[in-house]
């Protein structure tokens, strides 16, 4: 049985391990935005060093799809033994036609990230050079060009071949600041031969014309163009495929973890099996699932905070949190909501403690509005979908997904675990959870404008007979929230697809669930930060505001002027604090 040694993440440590079982998602936000480097585990990696050996053998008595067969509706198409490290990289180079806007540097270094880990799992039979050139990519700072459209929820595949590429060197490298269009992506590493490509090979410098929107005619495409494509096997080599003129020069090393010149991760040497055991993974779909995912997260924190400060401006009634009524329906979220709002708003755990156990006295409204009143039902159920994506985030970023997959006694199974199904479901349910809360939210904003339950004048408007206020915040909170609903009425996993003759009759549509995901965080923002403002100007605006230290937090960054005047900027400032808010 292996035995990882695991790194303990210490205060301040800008080191996150990877030994394919114990990534974490906060660990993984770190590597994607570049404020920690991967340490691999050394008995992780000599995993995945056996893994390759037992694939070798096993490949050598009987078929292996994707290594001795083709891939698809190609699947009993037989390839020759001799062929087969020609035929990943044609394979690389034929499946790398993703098309749409460049991703941003974050979301591929996530996806990096999430390969590296998976593979070190050992399932794959990749060569260990792969998982080293991977985590140097993160070290060091740079990422491939990666197109957005490609992968419709049964493996990442455009998007991995890219990758594949650029690790082979015949793709740039691009650093974070490479803006679309920047001249500044460096090539692979290798000595780029200054030959024309063949025509068979200039589908693949047209990669980078198909970006065309996003990197015009930028260093991605020259560079591209620039590279030798014609997949000659090295005869140094035997059996192990070299682009002619990458990965052959001075201080290109052996794609076994040198760095190449200029401090690039040294081209990698593609060995048979390599191809499609790099490819078969969700990694970009987890990526942006795990990032639109965190996201929301601290959003929904947040939320908390909010929603307390608003029902402190409306004098809401405490029972609808009282803890004895979650303790009849124990939900976790609705639990944990409720205690959120009672701790911000220094809320006893029961409010009927010590006055009484009867009705309110008459000058208290008996009952809330659902906005105040059903919120730790609505918004813990955008709790829970939260921590089951987390759940099934952090489970496929830590074990092998690779079909066919090697398991640890040394046997081979062809399968379908790449289906991404769970993610994609899980994603679906937190867009319609998160509709569910934002609409409450909006239902605040609007019940913040009523004298009758403020005691304040209308729209919390203070200047002369009919100013507006806040009037505008209700009509921009339901533009965005009109957003939330066109992604949530159309559910990504609803999608269907028939694809490679028929072979392939299904698809889960997980990278288009996170994409809509991405989409319902930005416009939740906008609601509740409009709903923020709001209850900020309407404390202020109490005889005697509540000594609250949430209140304190964004009293202090909130434009103060209360005469009418643009509140655009009072949006932008109130969604840059959520994240602030969700901390306390």
């Amino acid at each position: 049985m292996d035995v990882t040694t695991r790194v303990p993440p210490q205060p301040g440590d800008t080191r996150v391990p990877l030994d394919g079982g114990g990534l974490t998602l906060p660990a993984l936000i770190r590597l994607a935005e570049g404020a920690a480097v991967p340490v691999v585990d050394p008995g992780a990696l000599e995993r995945v060093r056996r893994a390759h050996g037992t694939a070798d053998r096993l490949a050598a008595t009987g078929r292996w799809y994707g290594r001795g067969t083709g891939v698809g509706a190609h699947r009993s198409v037989a390839v020759d033994p001799a062929e087969e490290t020609a035929h990943g990289l044609r394979l690389l180079r034929s499946h790398a036609g993703g098309a749409g806007p460049l991703l941003p540097a974050r979301t591929v270094r996530a996806m990096l990230a999430i390969r590296a880990n998976q593979l070190l799992a050992g399932g794959s039979g990749i060569h260990p050079s792969f998982v080293t050139a991977l985590t140097d990519a993160l070290r060091l700072g740079v990422h491939p060009a990666v197109n957005e459209y490609g992968g419709v929820g049964t493996g990442d595949l455009t998007a991995l071949a890219q990758t594949g590429l650029t690790l082979l060197g015949e793709r740039p490298w691009l650093t974070p600041e490479d803006a679309p269009g920047s001249p500044a992506a460096v090539p692979g590493g290798g000595v780029l031969s200054e030959e024309r490509p063949p025509a068979g090979a200039g589908a693949l410098g047209a990669v980078g014309a198909l970006g065309v929107g996003a990197v015009g005619a930028g260093a991605e495409q020259a560079t591209l163009a620039a590279a030798d494509l014609t997949g000659t096997v090295d005869g140094a080599h035997v059996g192990e495929a070299r682009p002619r003129g990458v990965g052959a020069g001075v201080g290109a090393g052996t794609g076994d973890g040198d760095l190449a010149a200029g401090g690039l991760p040294a081209p990698v040497t593609l060995r048979a099996g390599d191809a499609l055991a790099l490819l078969s993974s969700n990694a970009l779909a987890l990526a942006q699932a795990a990032l639109a995912g965190h996201g929301t997260e601290l959003l929904l924190r947040a939320t908390h905070v909010v929603a307390a400060l608003s029902l402190a401006a409306v004098s809401g009634s405490p029972e609808a949190y009282a803890a004895p009524v979650h303790a009849l329906r124990p939900y976790p979220g609705p639990a944990r909501a409720a205690a959120e709002v009672r701790r911000l708003l220094g809320l006893p755990d029961d409010p009927a403690t010590g006055v009484g156990n009867g009705p309110p006295a008459a000058d208290r409204r008996i009952q809330d509005p659902y906005g105040f009143r059903a919120f730790p039902q609505v918004h813990g159920a955008a709790l829970d979908a939260s921590a089951a994506l987390r759940r099934i985030v952090e489970t496929e970023i830590n074990c092998p997904s690779e079909n066919p997959v090697l398991t640890p006694e040394g046997h081979l199974y062809h399968h379908g675990g790449f289906f991404a199904a769970p993610l994609a479901l899980a994603l679906d349910g937190l867009n319609l959870a998160l509709l569910k809360t934002a609409q409450l939210s909006a239902a605040r904003l609007s019940a913040l404008s009523r004298p009758d339950l403020t005691g304040l004048p209308a729209f919390l408007a203070t200047g002369p007979a009919g100013s507006s206020g806040t009037m505008i915040l209700e009509y921009t909170a339901n533009s965005a929230l009109a957003e939330l609903r066109a992604g949530a009425a159309a559910p990504a996993s609803a999608g269907h697809a028939v694809l490679s003759h028929g072979l392939e009759e299904a698809a889960g549509f997980a990278g288009q669930a996170a994409r809509q995901t991405e989409r319902a965080r930005a416009a939740y923002a906008t609601v509740l930060a409009c709903e923020l403002v709001s209850a900020v100007r309407a404390l202020r605006l109490h005889p005697e505001p509540p000594a609250l230290p949430a209140l304190t937090l964004a009293a202090a960054v909130l434009p103060t002027g209360l005469e009418d005047r643009p509140l655009t900027g009072d949006i932008e400032t109130a969604t840059e604090l959520l994240p602030r808010l969700a901390e306390l």
